[in-house]
């Protein structure tokens, strides 16, 4: 089955330094497996936000990103894993990443946003994650501890809302699900 196929124009571009190849997950609704091979930097963010983009339009709101193939990516690239969080959470999907290269995670790592992902270490606990949902008790988010995302230091917050670093004095915000994000 090719690309078009299962997402309608998703293949009318095309950008040689980052290939996707999609999946459809068998017996998970409204779960897609996107292949990814090459980088995602600032130059080819865009195209990358634009593929998922209309994978998600499609009605894919649970995305399991393959990460094997990628052997870099940039802060602005790990902001579009984090538009894509943003988009599909509110329609009640998830994203899961798996096989990510150490180099690749120790930017997650670097940046914060570890925690903020769901990550698995092979296909099938992914969709199992999509199957059978998120049973890690997370009905109660708040009062939640977390570490900010420049100066690592835990830090707790009560309920969603925009707060200021106790350490670095960077203004975060969090959102009812218990997503942090800078500003």
């Amino acid at each position: 089955m090719t690309n078009n196929e299962i997402v309608p124009g998703f293949d009318d571009e095309k950008d040689d330094s980052l290939k996707i190849r999609l999946q459809k997950a068998d017996n998970a609704n409204g779960c897609l497996i996107l292949f990814l091979t090459g980088y995602i930097d600032t130059y080819n963010s865009n195209f990358f936000q634009k593929r998922v983009s209309k994978a998600i339009e499609a009605g894919f709101i649970r995305l399991i990103f393959h990460c094997g193939g990628l052997n870099y990516v940039s802060s602005t690239g790990i902001g579009s894993f984090t538009a894509f969080l943003k988009n599909v959470k509110p329609r009640g999907g998830d994203i899961v990443l798996l096989e990510i290269q150490p180099k690749v995670y120790e930017v997650f790592q670097l940046l914060g946003f570890s925690q903020f992902f769901n990550i698995k270490d092979n296909l099938d606990e992914a969709v199992d994650f999509f199957l059978r949902g998120d049973q890690t008790g997370k009905t109660d988010i708040f009062p939640k501890i977390f570490a900010c995302p420049i100066c690592s230091k835990k830090l707790k917050a009560t309920k969603a809302g925009r707060f200021r670093c106790s350490e670095c004095k960077t203004i975060l915000a969090i959102d009812a699900n218990g997503q942090v994000f800078l500003g």
